[in-house]
């Protein structure tokens, strides 16, 4: 399992590189060759000989979530250990251009290919078989989703339920290693912080309805509903619960959120799912409304619509993820130790916040009298020893994760 010792140097990481600014041209930098090196898959294989190459889902690297920190991560770690490396996106959102993108990356040569979100599934399911010399890093596919691209290409039906199934059954594990995250932790942290820094009218608007997006959710609603619990306020508090069925925003969203803002009177929408928060920040602006980030720490991006809009962001440990995989595989060749697996990263640290893989930002979280940082300390404390527990039950629907306070849900927008 990785593991994070030095907590204060990730977070330092984690800001250096979201401020890094560096990019290259997609589809082709550095020296290449014709073919993959041979020997790729050999563990001898020197760290000189690695070519790392990132391939965006179906955004780009300015996306302020994960293709963008998945992006800056690769690139300031292979430009601090002299590593060639370039990114690849494809011309849409398909499993066939994803495959075709990886395609183009091996016949420049590249044999360390990052590949950052749920829509990889099928392009795990075609490439691993395709290059088993070539080292593949997912972040944030899960079993389900290979699974739901893999199973009807056997001619049988899946059935959605992971558990049910062997999921090296239907993709080629030998040379994939994937980390999937506990978003539910930092979705209750969100959803826990915002009522207990005075929230009572709450918002969830999420992109699609995939089991990251939604454990994020009914994570939010379980925090809110144990702080208000607590505070005494449940009958105060409400969350207003909706999927944009995308990830980006749009005029339609927005116009949603401007009801939401303007006439239910949500004060504070945790925007989760890529760019979609633009919507729900282009309403709040309108009403000195507030949101909540997610995936990484969005203040800076998400306060140009308002200054001090943003409340806190529900964190992923997607920088540290990739840099400490790439140091693995390249500088300390372990590889071995991480292929075949799909690793659920989460709290390794009760005592250091910053050290876990699901968090809180520290710096731009609205920390005042009611919640400060020691509250959100004792919080992830708890969290950590089992004292608090959450569930991570995306069968359900989103009201059954409050037992106090009402949940309104929507379904899609679109």
């Amino acid at each position: 399992m990785i593991t994070l010792k030095k907590g204060k140097k990730i977070a330092a990481l984690l800001l250096a590189l979201s401020m890094s600014a560096g990019l290259v041209a997609c589809g082709g930098g550095g020296s290449t060759t014709s073919n993959p090196p041979e020997g790729s898959g050999d563990p001898s294989t020197a760290a000189s000989d690695y070519k790392v190459a990132m391939i965006t889902d179906y955004g780009d690297i300015t996306d302020q979530s994960f293709n963008q920190t998945t992006y800056e991560a690769c690139k300031a770690f292979c430009d601090a250990n002299n590593v060639t490396f370039n990114y690849y996106k494809p011309s849409g959102d398909s499993t066939a251009e994803r495959v075709a993108m990886v395609d183009a990356a091996v016949a420049d040569g590249y044999n360390v290919i990052v590949m950052p979100g749920y829509a990889f599934g099928g392009t795990i399911v075609e490439a691993s078989q395709n290059y088993p010399d070539v080292k593949f890093v997912a972040l944030d596919v899960a079993a389900g989703d290979i699974l739901e691209a893999g199973v009807p290409l056997k001619g049988e039906e899946y059935d959605y339920n992971p558990d049910n199934w062997n999921v090296t059954d239907y993709y080629y594990s030998d040379n994939v290693y994937s980390a999937v995250y506990q978003e539910e932790l930092c979705g209750y942290m969100a959803g826990y912080a915002a009522v207990q820094l005075g929230y009572t009218h709450l918002g969830f608007l999420g992109g699609m309805a995939v089991p990251a997006v939604m454990r994020y959710g009914y994570g939010f609603i379980q925090g809110a509903d144990a702080a208000a619990s607590e505070l005494g306020i449940a009958d105060q508090v409400t969350v207003e619960y909706v999927y944009g069925n995308q990830f980006s925003g749009d005029a339609d969203i927005t116009s949603y959120m401007d009801n939401w803002y303007q006439t239910l009177g949500v004060e504070v929408v945790f925007a989760c799912g890529g760019g979609i928060y633009t919507s729900a920040a282009e309403a709040a602006a309108k009403v000195g409304g507030k949101v909540i980030g997610v995936d990484v720490d969005q203040a800076a991006i998400i306060d140009q619509y308002g200054e001090g809009m943003t409340v806190t962001s529900a964190m992923k440990g997607l920088a540290p993820t990739t840099q400490h995989i790439l140091d693995e595989i390249i500088n300390n060749d372990n590889w071995s130790n991480y292929a075949g697996k799909i690793e659920t990263l989460g709290l390794v640290s009760g005592d250091d916040p910053e050290a876990n893989y699901v968090q809180l930002p520290m710096e731009s979280t609205q920390w005042d009298d009611n919640f400060t940082q020691d509250s959100y300390k004792a919080l992830v404390a708890a969290l950590y020893d089992g004292t608090i527990t959450v569930s991570n039950d995306t069968s359900v629907e989103p009201a059954a994760n409050a037992s106090a306070i009402t949940v309104n849900a929507y379904g899609n927008i679109k």
